[in-house]
């Protein structure tokens, strides 16, 4: 299993990023876990465009679906021809949105997308084991564990401290985790997590590596942030970049 980091700024695209976008491969087997606000540049760069098998939305905040209304144009009007319909799973009343942001919330995608909505639990998807869990932010937010081949990539999407993290999370090789906010301040309740708090839940978890994504660095210190997250967690801490690749 590989996990290519498409995109990892915070709430907006930053100056060398684009929003949250995470390509997970196996097997020939394309999933693209969130589809952020200018996530669909790097994507040209780092796979085919046309070969995504398979979207997850872990919730419909601009930052992580945003390109999905782009990629109808690449879907539907691709000059070699008609593709088939992709797999989105997502929270209810996607379709809807998707649309609306494209042209009208009434207008059909099914012509490129077919819809399933995301409920707690697990379920086959290619050749990957997915167990989702609903998280601790202020709309429908689902946190997503990765299986394939006994290892696990957990990813938090945005949260704020929750046992359903820490149940998706528990014993991952991987765990991609928001830390958007810094230690020791006043931060905004039930909306995400701080560098500190990152790194406790890896601690608790029992996590391999601790990858940390989400950040605003416009806002808020990198430094400051990846102290507090070591400062919590033992083991190897890193911020991701666009275009990092793992492999597990």
């Amino acid at each position: 299993m590989r996990l290519t980091v498409l995109g990892c700024a915070g709430s907006f695209p930053g100056p060398e990023a684009a929003c949250s976008a995470y390509l997970v491969e196996a097997g020939g087997f394309r999933l693209l876990i969130d589809f952020g606000s200018g996530s669909m540049s790097a994507m040209q760069r780092y796979t085919d465009m046309n070969a995504i098998d398979a979207i997850i939305l872990t919730h419909l905040h601009c930052d992580h679906m945003l390109d999905a209304c782009t990629y109808i144009v690449v879907r539907r009007y691709d000059p070699s021809g008609a593709r088939p319909p992709i797999p989105v799973y997502a929270p209810l009343g996607a379709s809807e949105r998707i649309a609306a942001a494209y042209s009208s919330e009434n207008e059909p995608l099914d012509d490129v997308y077919t819809f399933y909505g995301l409920q707690p639990g697990t379920f086959p998807l290619g050749p990957f084991t997915i167990t989702v869990d609903r998280v601790n932010h202020p709309i429908e937010t689902f946190g997503v564990r990765v299986e394939h081949a006994g290892r696990v990539l957990a990813y938090s999407s945005d949260t704020a401290p929750c046992e359903a993290l820490l149940r998706l999370a528990t014993g991952a090789d991987l765990f991609l985790c928001e830390a958007s906010y810094l230690d020791g301040v006043d931060n905004p309740p039930g909306l995400h997590l701080t560098g500190g708090e990152a790194g406790e839940a890896a601690t608790k978890a029992d996590v391999g590596r601790l990858l940390l994504t989400h950040l605003i660095p416009a806002w808020f210190s990198e430094a400051s942030i990846v102290d507090a997250a070591t400062a919590a967690f033992t083991g190897p801490v890193e911020v991701v970049r666009p275009g990092a690749r793992y492999d597990l």
